[in-house]
């Protein structure tokens, strides 16, 4: 398996005006490549550049400019320059097949936050063993930097990262021949339904409570971005007052969403630990929280009619908020870390279906959900919680693909 470790690490103050220096070189490598390759395509016949060409000159841009370009990892700038390739890729990927093109934009400083080597040992080295707890990252450029190492490192790595999160500095080691730690056998299948007013639902009627993470910090939030507002545009990022805002945003972000990733962890290292089959929603976040489509009034130009945007935009955030992408990801990689099965299933008619496994029916029908959270079969007449009935029917339905594999 392949598996992806993060540390905090602590830099000195030496270190940590190196690593910033480190992300700016980057940031203009990156920039300068994509100003080529827009002149090229411009000025020059449509002529395109590719990465092997830039890659190839290199070795001149490190020789004119020593005191830049010259004193990072080769390979750590071959990197950077296939992160503009595949940007570049993604965008006439997505122009033949009709989309949003989304052409690639010239990153600002501080917005290129990430620096990667491709292969331990070259620029950068690993330096731990699992009985040291003194670990440390050696990197071209700016030394051995402390890591704080909260678990070991198993596998063989593989490439090494630097990620800038406001003012913290993260490592991330890509490893692979990571083995599996498979736990004991519990013979339990369950089905869960993810929602908003509860975080899930599973099979045997329990419920987790949904923190609602950003609704808990909404105020100190909307405060916070309110004074970053007050700031006229002429002296937005000019001033040390307006970048202390801007930086109390991001860290109010970042807070809530470190809360949301530890949440997500614990609630998915449960369902492993407890069941050996765990069965969920095939569920399309990002088509769910897409806004509505405007509708135009015929009668009256430039007007529009209601759409239902402003409820639409608050199931939105709550389903945003809950985060259910990352949470059936985690669950995903530790299912496949503990040896258990995760089984997603067709979502239609889950919540609508009378479950056989409580003494129903198996009637489909809209009638039989009531309300957002009432169950009532038109047929049989059976009542229960729409959230657990959703629930059965997934673990019936993951069932019937465990025993079709089988």
């Amino acid at each position: 398996m392949r598996r992806a470790y993060r540390f905090l690490l602590r830099p000195t103050v030496r270190q940590e005006r190196a690593l910033v220096e480190m992300l700016r070189d980057h940031c203009s490598l990156y920039n300068g490549a994509l100003q080529e390759r827009r002149d090229a395509y411009r000025h020059s016949s449509r002529t395109s550049v590719r990465y092997g060409d830039q890659s190839a000159q290199l070795k001149e841009i490190r020789a004119f400019d020593p005191e830049c370009q010259g004193r990072w990892s080769f390979s750590s700038q071959q990197a950077t320059l296939r992160r503009l390739d595949r940007a570049f890729q993604a965008f006439f990927r997505r122009v033949k097949a009709g989309g949003t093109p989304g052409y690639p934009r010239f990153k600002g400083v501080g917005h290129f936050d990430t620096v990667t080597f491709p292969r331990d040992g070259d620029g950068c080295r690993w330096d731990s063993t699992p009985q040291d707890a003194r670990t440390r990252v050696r990197l071209q450029g700016v030394g051995h930097v402390r890591v704080h190492r909260h678990r070991s490192v198993r596998g063989r790595v593989k490439t090494v990262g630097v990620k800038r999160e406001g003012r913290r500095w993260y490592v991330i080691l890509t490893c692979d021949e990571v083995p599996a730690e498979p736990l004991p056998p519990t013979g339990s299948r369950v089905g869960i339904d993810l929602g908003t007013v509860h975080f899930l639902t599973d099979s045997s009627g329990h419920r987790v409570a949904n923190p609602t993470f950003l609704q808990a910090s909404a105020e100190e939030l909307a405060a916070a971005q309110r004074h970053l507002a007050t700031f006229p545009k002429r002296t937005r990022r000019r001033t040390k007052k307006h970048r202390a805002a801007a930086r109390k945003v991001a860290r109010l972000h970042a807070k809530i969403r470190r809360r949301r990733l530890d949440y997500h962890h614990k609630q998915a290292l449960a369902l492993v630990r407890k069941h050996d089959v765990i069965g969920h929603e095939r569920l399309n976040t990002a088509g769910m929280t897409k806004a509505p489509v405007p509708r135009p009034d015929p009668d009256r130009d430039g007007a529009f009619l209601a759409n239902g945007s402003a409820a639409k935009a608050g199931l939105n955030r709550g389903i945003l908020d809950a985060g259910w992408g990352q949470f059936l990801r985690i669950l995903a990689d530790k299912a496949e870390s503990t040896g258990r099965r995760v089984i997603p299933v067709d979502a239609r008619n889950t919540s609508r279906t009378c479950p056989p496994e409580i003494g129903g029916c198996g009637h489909v029908a809209k009638e039989n959900r009531v309300t957002q959270a009432k169950f009532a079969c038109v047929n049989c007449g059976l009542v229960a919680n729409a959230d657990h009935v959703g629930a059965l029917n997934v673990k019936h339905r993951a069932g019937l693909v465990l025993c079709a594999g089988a």
